[in-house]
């Protein structure tokens, strides 16, 4: 199964059903307004559609905003709906500057579009670099993708002193939470309707977005899987970023990561060796997760 590129913890889970091919097109063009325009919600996204001569009555786009996991980047209620019994967190970077790599984390998860159907995408950044540490797809919104991706981006690349999320059931459950907490690192969560909580990855999407999938028409998965790595790669070793002075994030994180480990006193650990620095990696091989 590692070898045909899926995760065995999906292999045996039963698939969704797929949308047909109406709500496919209608899905593809709510997810090219919302990107556009994030902070409209269902009845403004589908006045927009009907504007454009699409059959789209609001109860239609709130279903398929559902399907698509998507709501409005802007304050209301339940913006991001936890599991029954799992524990929110407080929003812990409030007035916080993050100047250093691995000072904070963030992950969060969007709709990528194929051409007979979706994937969703969770990615894990490294806000100071907005490098891109991991990332996974999947055909379903199950926690184990983000898991993946979260124990990736710890293996990989260190760790990172307060991880932020949304308040979303993948991020809320215990088996995500419980990655955060038993490597000792703080757990923040946005506050409700506080989109700005989270923006620099709600960023990363629109760049990724029109970039490189609203470009393409994946044919599958594996296509798509390729698609968004190549452009990740791209994004990181090789894009200029704004916002970083025009240096790439993965420029950037390195660069943090040595200065950190010259400014940082020599500890030794529990028991007793020299602490170790990740070293870069310079090509993910991701794995789509659950896509028998």
């Amino acid at each position: 199964m590692r070898a045909a590129g899926l995760a065995r913890s999906g292999v045996y889970r039963a698939r969704p059903a797929e949308p047909d091919a109406d709500d496919l097109a209608l899905m593809r063009r709510i997810d090219a307004v919302f990107v556009a325009r994030p902070f409209y919600g269902s009845r403004r996204i589908a006045a927009t559609l009907r504007a454009e001569g699409e059959a789209a009555n609001r109860k239609r786009v709130q279903r398929l905003m559902r399907a698509m996991g998507i709501a409005a980047l802007g304050p209301k209620p339940r913006t991001s709906k936890p599991g029954p019994g799992h524990k929110i967190f407080p929003y812990l970077l409030r007035d916080v500057a993050v100047e250093r790599a691995n000072q904070a984390w963030c992950a969060d998860i969007t709709y990528i579009p194929m051409r007979r159907g979706f994937l969703y995408l969770v990615a894990v950044m490294d806000w100071h670099s907005r490098a891109v540490l991991a990332w996974r797809l999947s055909n379903t919104m199950d926690a184990g993708f983000c898991v993946e991706a979260l124990e990736e981006a710890l293996a990989r690349h260190g760790k990172p002193e307060v991880f932020n999320t949304d308040q979303g059931r993948q991020f809320t459950c215990e088996a995500f939470v419980g990655v955060l907490l038993g490597a000792g690192i703080a757990v923040s969560m946005d506050g409700r309707g506080r989109w700005m909580d989270n923006v620099f990855i709600e960023r990363l999407w629109r760049s990724l977005k029109y970039e490189e999938a609203y470009l393409k028409d994946y044919a599958d998965a594996a296509e798509a899987r390729a698609g968004i790595g190549g452009w990740i790669a791209f994004y990181n070793e090789v894009r200029p970023h704004q916002a970083l002075g025009h240096r790439m994030p993965m420029a950037v994180w390195r660069a943090g990561i040595a200065r950190s480990a010259v400014d940082m006193p020599l500890r030794l650990d529990n028991a007793g060796a020299l602490p170790i620095y990740p070293q870069p990696q310079h090509q993910q091989q991701e794995e789509v997760y659950a896509l028998a």
